[in-house]
């Protein structure tokens, strides 16, 4: 009994590290600027960080503390760019309701304070519409279990990608352009099946014009036919490229 328990739990553990060894956790980072901060009770800050901005759609809330436990180290940071957020999320993209790709794995994120990794504690994750239907809610509920065995993934581990992520932060001037593109391309897709449409309703008066022609009751059968057989070669040659 005792081996059969042995070889149980050796299994599970390579399970594990089997699953462990698979994940691939991607990061991006965001500029301080977008996060918001409200002053420090008993040495934490709730925050706040929201982006909606293909491809992202989620708020992040929690409360923070600083490395060294000033209350007021962090608000300055804000204002001197020395604050910045870095998220960490398993790749998981799904379609939003806009049509656009979104990035809906999110299961950590941390505050760096001048590179230094701060104290997050109550961390929460809400993705927000348009990424936030049951297919979205299902492959985020799947990475944050993912997420669960990986560990500590602030504690030098990933250091490399965190570093490659901070280097580049989205910022407020980033996000607006992002949500700007994808303004202008649902327009364009929006003017696209307008247009589609119109042409839809165009053939549709074309058609019924011919048969309201081509319908007379004193006609024969043949007169009919011929008729809209006119009507077809004329309609043939007025599609035709003029060269």
């Amino acid at each position: 009994m005792k081996k059969l328990i042995s070889i149980i739990v050796m299994a599970c553990a390579l399970l594990g590290y089997a699953q462990d060894s698979s994940i691939k956790p991607e990061f991006q980072a965001f500029s301080g600027a977008l996060v918001k901060l409200k002053k420090a009770k008993k040495g934490y800050h709730k925050f706040m960080l929201e982006i909606v901005a293909a491809p992202w759609a989620f708020r992040a809330e929690g409360e923070v503390a600083a490395p060294g436990g000033d209350s007021d180290m962090l608000i300055n940071a804000l204002f001197d760019g020395d604050l910045y957020a870095v998220l960490a999320y398993v790749p998981s993209a799904t379609s939003g309701t806009d049509g656009q790709e979104y990035q809906v794995g999110l299961f950590d994120m941390m505050l760096f304070f001048e590179d230094e990794p701060t104290k997050i504690r109550n961390l929460k994750f809400t993705l927000l519409p348009p990424a936030n239907d049951d297919w979205a809610m299902s492959a985020f509920n799947d990475a944050q279990s993912s997420g669960t065995l990986l560990g500590k993934i602030w504690k030098g581990r990933y250091d490399r990608e965190i570093t490659r992520a901070s280097a580049n932060p989205l910022t407020k001037k980033s996000v607006m352009d992002m949500q700007r593109a994808a303004e202008e391309a649902a327009a364009a897709a929006e003017a696209e099946r307008e247009a589609k449409m119109a042409a839809k309703k165009s053939k549709k008066k074309k058609k019924a014009a011919v048969a309201d022609e081509c319908d007379d009751p004193e006609m024969t059968v043949k007169e009919k036919r011929r008729c809209q057989m006119k009507a077809k070669n004329a309609g043939s040659k007025s599609a035709e490229p003029k060269k």
